[in-house]
C-alpha cells in the first residue's frame, strides 16, 4: 500500500454536488443554471416535441390520406410454405398451433391462407380466411378447409 493507491472506503464518500447552499459552497448563486432564460427558473419542464420555437417535426410532416381504425389485419400464409412445412416438418395438419409452433403465426395473429405455389399432400388446413384460389387448391389435392 502506498499514497498513490489509497482510496477511501466504498459508500463512505457522497459524490453528488449539492447546489445553492451559499457562498462557501462555491456551487451558489446561479447553482450551476447559468444567467437567466427560461432553463434557469424553477419549474421548467421542456414540452415533448418542442424544438425551442422551431416547427416541430409533428408538426412539419405532412399528414394525408386516411387510416381506418378498424382495419383488420391477417397474417398471409401461402400455399408453397404449407408445402414446405409438410416436406419438413411431417405435419398432418395445419392450424394456429402449428403455425405458431413453427413461427409463421404469433398468438393473437389472425391467419389468412393464400394461393400461391402448389399442394401436393392432402390435409385439413383451419385458418380464419381462405382466398378462392388456395381453398381450391386445397381440396383439389384431396384436402379440407375449416374456418375458425
Amino acid at each position: 500500500m502506498s499514497l498513490h493507491n489509497i482510496k477511501p472506503a466504498a459508500g463512505s464518500t457522497f459524490t453528488k454536488k449539492r447546489l445553492g447552499r451559499g457562498e462557501g459552497s462555491g456551487s451558489a448563486g446561479t447553482a450551476g443554471r447559468g444567467h437567466k432564460g427560461q432553463k434557469s427558473r424553477s419549474g421548467y419542464s421542456k414540452k415533448i416535441g418542442f424544438e425551442g420555437g422551431q416547427m416541430p417535426l409533428q408538426r412539419r410532416v405532412p399528414k394525408f390520406g386516411f387510416t381506418n381504425p378498424n382495419r383488420v389485419e391477417y397474417r398471409a400464409i401461402n400455399l408453397d410454405i404449407i408445402q414446405a412445412l409438410i416436406e419438413e416438418k411431417k405435419v398432418t395438419e395445419i392450424n394456429l398451433d402449428v403455425l405458431m409452433q413453427n413461427g409463421l403465426a404469433g398468438k393473437h395473429d389472425l391467419v389468412k391462407v393464400l394461393g400461391r405455389g402448389t399442394l401436393t399432400t392432402a390435409l385439413k388446413v383451419s385458418a380464419h380466411k381462405f382466398s378462392a384460389s388456395a381453398s381450391a387448391a386445397i381440396e383439389a389435392a384431396g384436402g379440407s378447409v375449416e374456418t375458425l
